[in-house]
């Protein structure tokens, strides 16, 4: 069976090419875009598993802010269904997936804060 391919936006350490290498394998190639109406948080990590891929204990957590000026930077990337499970595996339980559309109009998978109002 063939693996579907998703977006997903990354604002934080899965642009970085060591927890890429260490969640899929291989390096991610995307493009920028922006996600309208979120802030930036920071959320404490103590998953060893993802301490150990990221080398951070601190990581940054998106947060619904409805304030249209508010946007995040990021790179959406192309992945496989094998990869997004891989990718809910790394992110810690202060974030859950969602589909937002985006500054360029495409969909894609964020994670976002689970429990976070601004």
């Amino acid at each position: 069976m063939k693996e579907g391919i998703h977006l997903l936006f990354s604002y934080g350490t899965l642009q970085l090419e060591n927890v890429q290498l260490e969640n899929y394998g291989r390096t991610l190639r995307g493009e920028r875009d922006r996600l309208i109406g979120y802030k930036i948080e920071k959320t404490k990590i103590t998953d060893t598993t993802v301490l150990a891929k990221s080398q951070l204990d601190h990581h940054p957590i998106a947060v619904k802010s409805g304030n249209e000026s508010d946007f995040l930077e990021g790179i959406l990337f192309e992945i496989t269904d094998t990869e997004l499970r891989e990718t809910d595996n790394y992110e810690v339980s202060e974030y859950h997936r969602i589909l937002e559309t985006f500054e360029s109009g495409k969909k894609a998978w964020v994670y976002v804060a689970k429990n976070m109002k601004l």
